[in-house]
């Protein structure tokens, strides 16, 4: 018989399976304690409540939401009802095409007056020709060899086009760019020299080396710039907006843009140059200015800047001086900001102005002006 070892026999007997935990079972007496407190009529109660209470919000919602749709729709048949135009309206075109040649699109009104239609239904048209109020400084000493009407200097349309913003392109104003109807042909003979010196006209050639030089953004700004310092030629931009804004918006975006083309140059560095920029600021401490209101923009032929604003009748009546500032160095600029640049305030109508230009360079020189009268 084998001998037992003494430290088999000591050695405590591992259990190879764990004692499971205790469990509640389905007839354990504590079972029925969550039970016990269910108050089934309560609960049936708040469900209701909370039933009744969504309906009702539901119900308010969707009555607002009626509300609110014909409240829109009754505003917008208003707004619409105010800017209906005519079936005779204006067509939204502000060229056509005749015989080969884009020319301007222009109107007789009712009251006999020259205009051409903007494609928008708050500013439907632009006159063709402004009338303006003039002192002798601002018209240079050309008094005797002005074209005048019965109100002061006449301008002569070239282009127009809308200014908008953002990606969305909310709109903001129309602008037009005017040139005194006496001074298109110093205008005419300075851009047909660039082409063609000894040329009184441009045949189609010519004329699209020209469109391409002043769609050009740095050759174009090179021109304009020239055309505003040494030509001579008085200009105005008239700015209508198409909803109600302030002077001081309206001057924000001035100042940017004179400012972004400013700081390329250090010949505006100079204090002459910011003491001009700060009375250009202080000349739009105003208030509003509701739509359709006139704010016009003159460079005469030296480059003094005055600022007008007037009611935005096509009759020209109620305009006020705003202010003027000696320095041309800012009415160029600014004027440079519509003209010409990779980034101009309105591309439309810097394109368009340029299509304005083009009619005036397929006309014999002096041959405007004389057709205008």
């Amino acid at each position: 018989m084998p001998r037992l070892q003494p430290s088999l026999l000591s050695r405590p007997r591992t259990c190879l399976f764990p004692p499971l935990p205790c469990r509640r079972t389905f007839f354990d007496s504590q079972t029925g304690r969550a039970t016990q407190q269910l108050n089934v009529q309560k609960l049936h109660s708040k469900r209701r409540d909370y039933e009744q209470h969504r309906t009702a919000f539901l119900a308010a919602g969707a009555a607002a939401g009626i509300i609110s749709f014909v409240y829109t729709g009754w505003k917008l048949k208003q707004t619409l009802d105010a800017n209906k135009l005519r079936a005779d309206s204006v067509p939204g075109e502000t060229f056509k095409v005749e015989a080969g040649e884009k020319r301007k699109v222009v109107l007789i009104d009712e009251l006999g007056r020259e205009i051409v239609p903007t494609g928008d239904a708050v500013v439907p048209a632009f006159p063709r020709t402004l009338a303006v109020k003039m002192d002798g400084g601002q018209e240079d000493g050309r008094d005797g060899g002005l074209v005048v009407g019965a109100d002061g200097v006449d301008f002569t349309l070239v282009g127009l086009g809308m200014r908008t913003v953002t990606f969305l392109g909310f709109r903001v104003y129309l602008v037009g760019f005017y040139v005194a109807t006496q001074d298109v042909a110093r205008l005419q003979k300075y851009l047909i020299s660039k082409i063609n010196p000894l040329a009184t006209t441009l045949i189609p050639s010519e004329k699209e080396a020209l469109r391409k030089a002043l769609l050009d953004a740095t050759e174009g700004e090179e021109t304009w710039d020239a055309v505003l310092r040494e030509a001579g030629c008085r200009t105005a931009f008239r700015v209508m907006p198409v909803r109600d804004t302030d002077f001081h918006h309206l001057r924000d975006g001035f100042v940017r843009a004179v400012q972004t083309r400013s700081q390329r140059d250090s010949a505006f560095h100079d204090d002459e140059f910011g003491l001009a920029m700060e009375r250009f600021r202080a000349m739009f401490n105003r208030g509003k200015m509701a739509k359709t209101q006139e704010l016009l923009l003159i460079r005469g032929a030296e480059g003094r800047l005055s600022v007008l604003h007037g009611d935005g009748g096509l009759d020209g009546g109620g305009r006020a001086v705003v202010g003027v500032v000696e320095d041309e160095r800012l009415s160029r600029l600014l004027w440079l900001n519509y003209l010409a640049g990779k980034q101009v305030a309105s591309e439309a109508a810097r394109r368009n102005i340029i299509e304005g230009v083009m009619e005036f360079v397929a006309r014999p020189v002096g041959s405007v002006a004389a057709q205008v009268v």
